[in-house]
């Protein structure tokens, strides 16, 4: 069982159910699904970047992406329908703790100038997103195999109703809140 899990069931329901007086367990939030995800507009013109990125997602996230297409014909971008311009992986279960403990503990602290993520990246319904502006935060990644630093959004999509909930969920998971 991965240790932020048990972390959630031990210590962050209980806090929850203390925090709102939840009455049933099943009505504190939790986190669903955890979506990476790369664009890549520029690959567009150099296919050869989409194979770095997908690589990169595997060994971020230790499970195979889906390469995202394009849905329209864009002139101005020289993009076509179909043409790959992306890659993306969803992880749930015992995938997702372990990449949310390795991004709380091991790659955010390891980000230049890091202060805490904000708190404002909450979409009104309990999910946060997060973008970073390289993947060489992520121990995973060896250094001199990078030929392009990509940036990439992290969803954290969760059962909260509010962003209140949502932030004390992800509070006590250990995500790293700036001081507003």
């Amino acid at each position: 069982m991965a240790r932020l899990r048990e972390h959630y069931q031990k210590n962050v329901v209980p806090a929850l159910r203390k925090e709102f007086g939840y009455n049933n367990v099943m009505a504190v939030p939790k986190i669903e699904k955890i979506s990476v995800n790369i664009g890549l507009g520029e690959a567009t013109g150099n296919a050869k970047l989409m194979d770095g990125a997908v690589n990169e997602l595997t060994a971020i996230a230790g499970q195979k992406p889906v390469i995202t297409k394009a849905k329209k014909s864009i002139a101005a971008f020289k993009l076509r329908e179909g043409m790959s311009i992306g890659t993306m992986v969803t992880l749930r279960g015992d995938r997702m703790y372990e990449f949310l403990d390795r991004l709380v503990n091991v790659a955010l602290p390891r980000v230049r100038d890091f202060r805490g993520v904000s708190s404002k990246s909450f979409d009104g319904r309990g999910n946060y997103t997060l973008g970073l502006k390289d993947q060489l935060i992520f121990p995973e990644i060896d250094y001199s195999k990078v030929e392009k630093t990509k940036g990439m959004n992290i969803s954290i999509i969760t059962t909260a109703g509010t962003d209140a909930e949502g932030v004390a969920l992800l509070k006590g998971m250990g995500m790293p809140f700036r001081a507003q």
